[in-house]
This record gives structure tokens, sequence and C-alpha cells, in this order.
């Protein structure tokens, strides 16, 4: 099998060839799937390795001090020999990974042959195609989390027991000084703990990234903005608890913590940082300064880590191996993210050019991941169903009554999109009635039914959804309601419009199409406005019907999110692509006439730019690039669809062109962009009026809900994900 190595003398990396470890009693062999790059103790190690031996010692004092003991006791020539060989030896990297148990030794019935496990331990989980791990180093990964985020588990637990060392309470403030790695887990951790975290780290994506994933604000060690930050959240009295995730030799970070801890507020090393602590600031504010010890208790004794002597959960109650479960648990669960946190994933034969690119600075990484190649050839994520829409009767589109006159609609939300792309559009439009709007705010209801003439403002759902009266409801509220409260409506009979995405989960849409098939009821538009938009229809038409497969390209600027959006909170409202990517598959699939069967989609340092290649039954393909890290003055959304010696470009819904036989250029807007809404809600409005089919096919509908998930599916997994039918 092959592992990487270093020899500590020369500086040399290598993937060596070396054999097979035995499956001893206590533990089990694992086959590799990923392992994780820590690219702060790692990188420090490979670095110090380079060093001349002068560097090296100087990098090293506790090692020279050891060395000064053997010589006097052991002799010059002995000591030499002794240090000269250890020094000249290849010595293992790495300490967190996820893989497959493929042999399981005597004395272990936790696990079986095939079941996937998080590892831990500098010594069992190297960078190595199959490790022998002893009991309390390993733990079974939950279902459903992928591999690759159950290989953060080993530094998952290092943050957490550093965490555990502050004893955060609910509402407490605390400082974050190092934003690697480490760093920007004990952020989410404590952020999923009730605790505001101001962030600092000297690299600006750092800072961003940090405050992405829950910090609330971060910053330059130097900059003002940290001390005006802290004195916000604290009143003026300081953080509670200060975390020292950085390294480096300089002494800045204990002379930071002392400056904005409060009085007897608590001060945590994680990392390995200079510690020359300024006596005066400590004493005054009487700190208490703490250390963290690796991933918990059990880290260093061998009758834990070897012998698999479990410490009673009455005395410890967080072990190793407790911590790193709880970590696997965080992450099944959503509380941690660390998708955005991956920058890289190599290939395992690409090893030593991973670490020699992280080394020059070439590839700059807050986590890297090894990619192994059992895991790389195995690597299918699982096929998203696209599931079947059943009707009482079969496939066809169930009749609806033509409703009276005027068409009384009602909203559930009523906020900024609802107010200012929606509303605007039906308020004064002939045949409608604005019946009621249900807000969970009194006042918001109040302001709409005042703004846009409602009939009833309520914060009563069931009313509204007893109501007879009321022809057709809008769900126009946050992502994480939008498959229930669909369902509901479809359950009560009502015509139902609901803002995109339809559902944040397979299950959810499945929930969708069950309230379907029991009430016969699939009278459903989900808000895919762009394919109503007239400067697109007109260009669709005038590129017109074409014989051989296309291929279309979708730039999407996206731009970043203000920092506090609720567009952010991943772990409730599903991740911003699926909250808005239908839009731009849906565009795709109407232009080039078919729903998709695969997605592939592959994401930039952060998980936020992501690439997604689409296919389709006649081979045509459509790339969508979407994009937070673009120039805001670029326009947002440009399209190209390239076929049978045509092409058509969209550029931001302003101008559209047709090259081919003849050329045909639009004539610029004179005002606002029109991407569709009027269009595709006067097209809602008359089907509900006369009873005739639904402006989009549920199918359709269901098809691109489907591809839009798939992406989330096709990160997790790194391979193309089939979009099976169901019959």
């Amino acid at each position: 099998m092959k592992q990487v190595v270093q020899n500590y003398k020369s500086g040399e990396l290598a993937l060596l060839d070396v054999p097979v470890p035995g499956c001893k009693p206590g533990g089990v062999l694992v086959r590799s799937a990923y392992s994780l790059i820590s690219t702060g103790t790692e990188l420090m190690k490979v670095s110090e390795a380079g060093m001349s031996m002068v560097g090296k010692a100087r990098s090293r004092p506790d090692q020279v001090a050891k060395v000064v003991q053997s010589v006097a006791t052991n002799g010059v020539p002995a000591t030499y020999r002794k240090v000269m060989g250890k020094l000249d030896s290849y010595t293992p990297l790495g300490y967190s990974l996820c893989g497959v148990v493929e042999e399981v030794g005597s004395g272990v019935d936790d696990v079986k042959v095939g079941d996937l496990v998080a590892c831990a331990g500098n010594e069992h989980a190297l960078h190595a195609e199959l490790n022998w791990v002893p009991k309390n180093l390993y733990t079974p990964v939950p279902d459903g989390l992928a591999p690759r985020h159950a290989a953060f588990g080993t530094v998952g637990s290092i943050a957490m027991q550093g965490v555990r060392q502050g004893e955060p309470q609910l509402g407490e403030v605390a400082l974050v000084i190092g934003l690697g790695l480490i760093g920007q887990l004990v952020v989410q951790l404590l952020a999923a703990s009730g605790v505001r975290v101001v962030g600092v780290d000297p690299d600006p994506a750092r800072c961003e990234l940090a405050e992405r994933t829950g910090a609330a604000a971060c910053g330059d060690p130097a900059s003002a903005a940290v001390e005006a930050a802290v004195a916000e959240l604290t009143g003026g009295h300081g953080v509670d608890q200060v975390y020292l995730a950085a390294g480096g030799g300089s002494n800045q970070p204990v002379e930071l913590a002392a400056r904005l801890c409060r009085d007897r507020g608590r001060v945590v090393d994680i990392g390995k940082c200079r510690l020359d602590l300024p006596w005066n600031a400590y004493y005054e504010k009487e700190l208490d300064v703490r250390f963290s010890r690796s991933y918990g208790p059990g880290r260093y004794d061998p009758a834990y880590e070897l012998e698999g002597r479990d410490y009673p959960i009455g005395y410890v109650r967080w072990t190793e191996r407790r911590n790193l479960a709880c970590f696997l648990d965080l992450l099944a669960r959503g509380s941690v993210d660390v998708e955005p946190l991956v920058s890289h994933i190599a290939d395992f034969d690409d090893a030593v050019e991973t670490y020699q690119r992280l080394e020059s600075g070439d590839l700059k990484a807050v986590a890297v991941l090894f990619r192994y190649p059992e895991h790389a050839g195995q690597a299918v994520a699982p096929a998203v169903t696209v599931p079947a829409v059943k009707r009482p009767g079969g496939t066809v589109s169930t009749p609806a009554r033509a409703a009276r006159t005027p068409v009384r609609l009602a909203f559930v939300g009523a906020g900024n999109y609802a107010t200012s792309m929606l509303l605007p559009h039906l308020a004064q439009r002939e045949g409608i009635e604005l019946s009621t709007v249900v807000t969970t705010t009194a006042l918001s209801g109040a302001n709409a039914q005042r703004k846009f003439g409602f009939a009833e403002a309520t914060t009563d759902l069931d009313a509204v959804l007893g109501d007879k009266s009321i022809d057709a409801v809008f769900v126009v509220t946050r992502h994480s309601s939008h498959a229930e409260l669909t369902r509901r409506a479809l359950l009560a009979g009502k015509t139902v419009f609901v803002e995109k995405p339809l559902a944040l989960t397979e299950e959810e849409l499945a929930g969708v199409l069950t309230a379907v098939e029991e009430s016969g009821n699939d009278r459903l538009q989900v808000g895919f406005n762009r394919r109503f938009a007239p400067l697109l229809q007109e260009a669709r038409e005038r590129f017109g019907a074409r014989t051989g497969p296309a291929n279309l390209r979708y730039l999407v600027n996206a731009g970043r999110l203000q920092h506090g959006s609720w567009y952010l909170q991943q772990g409730t409202e599903g991740s911003r692509f699926v909250g808005e990517g239908g839009h731009f598959i849906d565009t795709a699939s109407w232009l080039l006439g078919a729903d998709p069967v695969s997605v592939y989609s592959v994401a930039t340092s952060g998980n936020e730019d992501l690439q997604i290649v689409l296919r389709y039954p006649d081979g045509s393909t459509a790339t969508i690039s979407y994009v937070t890290t673009g120039a805001p003055s670029f326009p947002k959304e440009t399209l190209d669809l390239v076929a049978d010696g045509k092409v058509l470009r969209l550029d931001d819904f302003v101008r559209a062109s047709v090259y081919g036989r003849k050329r045909w250029v639009s004539s610029r807007l004179p005002k606002a962009r029109d991407k569709g809404q009027n269009a595709e809600l006067a097209a809602f409005v008359k089907a509900v009026r006369t009873g005739g089919p639904m402006p989009v096919p549920l199918e359709s509908l269901v098809a691109t809900t489907a591809a839009t998930l798939a992406v989330q599916a096709g990160l997790a997994g790194g391979a193309p994900v089939t979009l099976e039918s169901a019959r």
C-alpha cells in the first residue's frame, strides 16, 4: 500500500510503498476514503523538516534540551548516532480520516466489515491507504454524513475540546484569535452554543469565511474595528473568553487577549503560539489561562488509546472518542458545516505535489482533503430520484373548476420579494381581489394590507386554508417552510403559487407529491419566472427549432450576500444555490425543451462558487457557473445557447441577440429589466380563473427541484449524480 512519509533530516516528502498493517486485537483495519491535511500542524512539521539543523534546533528547544540531557548521560558519540538515526528516518503524516472497515480484530463488537468510520490519531489515522485503528480512536459515521465531511472528525474534536475548556455560557461573547482550520471550527461550535463570536485574523478571506459561518464580526488584529465590535457586543466590558488558535512566533495574540478580555475572563490556548504572558495585564484582570490538550481526555494515555480501556462516563463525560462522536453528530444534524472550509480535494497519488504547493503558498487553503483511489473508483454519488407525479385517474392534469370573478387570492408571507416583485403586479390587475395576507407578526400584515389593499390581515393560517371563498394561495415565506405550507394548501384544495424553492430535501419534495396524490389537487406553480421573460421568449422564438444537441452556458454573477442575511442560515434554510438555483436550471431546461438526466457539480474554495453541468436526453448539455466573487458592476446573468450553427445570447434581460443566417438584435429596454414576473403572474391567474392547465407542467417543476437538490448531493459525493425517474 502507499503512505505519505517525510524524512525530517532532509525534508524529503514521498509517497512510499509500505507493507499493509496487520489487524490486531482490539481494533479494526480501515481502508481510507478521505483524509484531512491539517494546514496548521502538518505544514509546521513539513516546514521544520526543510530547515537547517540550526533552524530545527531553534524551532524545537524542547528537543534540544533532551539532546543536552542525553549528552550528559550517554556522551556525545552515542547521542549523535541516536539523534542522526532518528532524524534520518521516514516519519508519517496525518491524523484525521474517514474510511471503510475492512477487517475487525478480536474484542471489537461495535462495528462490522463495510461500516464507515471516522478515525483519529497521529499514529493510527495516517495519510495511508490502510490503517489499523484501536477501538477508542474510531467511531461509526452517522447515516447520511458524507465521508469527506466525516474526515474532519479529529480536527473537529480538537476544536471541541478547546471550546469545552472555555466553558461557554448562553449569551456570552468570545474572541477567536486565528481563523485557520481550528479557528473556523471553534467559531462554528461557539455560535452553535449560543455564543456571539468576534474573529481575528490578518487574512481578509478567512475573516469573511468566518462571518459567513457564524461570527458576528471579524477583522485584522491591528484594526480598530475588532475593538469596536467587542465594545459594542459587550457593553465595553470585554469578552468572556478568548481562544488562541493562532501559530507563529509573535506575542501579539496573548497581548490582544489580555486587552480585550473582561475582568476574570478565560483565555484558552488551543494552537501553538508564543506565550510570553504580560504579567501586569493578566494579573490586574486575574485572567484564567487554560490549555486544551488535543482531542480530549484519553489523549496520550496508552491504556486508553492502545488498550481500549474507557473512562467511566460518570467520571469523565467527554473523552476522545465521545468528542469525536459528538462532532460527527453535529455535522450530521447540520449544526456545524465543514463544506465551506474545503478549499481543495486532491487525489492521493498527488499527495507530495499537494504538500509542496501548500508549503510554497501556490495553494492557499483552509482545509485540504486527500481522496483515495479505492474511493475515487467507487465515488458515485447516490442517484437522486425524480418522484413520479401520481394523480387519480392517471397522469393527466386534474381539471379544475373555473373560479368566480373576481379571483380571490391570499398571501402567506409579505417579505421583500412579495412586496417588491409580486404584489405590485397584482394590486392593480382587473379581475383580482387580494383577500387575505397571513404573516407571523401583526405589523407586517398591517403594512401589506395598507399598501396593497388586502381585505384582511391575519396571523391565522388555518382560517385562510379553511376559507372556501379563497381560490389561490401564494406561499412567499422563508425557504424552510415552503414544502410544508404548499402541502397543507394543496390538501385544503387551493391552487398554490410557491416561490422557489419548492423543497429543500428529497423527503420534502416527496411529501408535496404525496399531498397531490392524496387530494387529487395538482394545481401548483413554482416561481420560476425567467422562462416568462418577454425578451427571452422572443429570442427563443427567433432561434427556432433545433435538430441537433445544444450547448448552453449560463453565467450567474450572484455577488456577495450582506452580513446577517437569512440566506446564510444554511442549517435551516438550505444552501444559497438550493434557494435560488432552480431559476437557472428551469431556464436551461425550458430552452432545451427537456428535463436533465444527470448533474455534475464542483465547488471552488469555500463552496460559494459552483460549476454545474446538466446533461439532457438528446446529448445536450448546460453549464451553469454560479459565482459570488465577481465584480458587482458586471451583469448578473448572461446566457449563450449554441446549436445547429446558431447562437442565442442573453445579456442580463436587457439585450438579446440571435446569430444564424440572419442576425437579430433586440432594442435596449427603456426601463428596468423584465425577468418575467408580470407575465408569470398573468399566466397563473388565467389558469386559476379559467380552470385551464397550469403554466408549467408539474412534472417539470418536480424535475427542476430534484436537479437542484442533486447539486448538493454531487458536491458531497464528488461524482455525477444520476436523476432517476420513479415509475
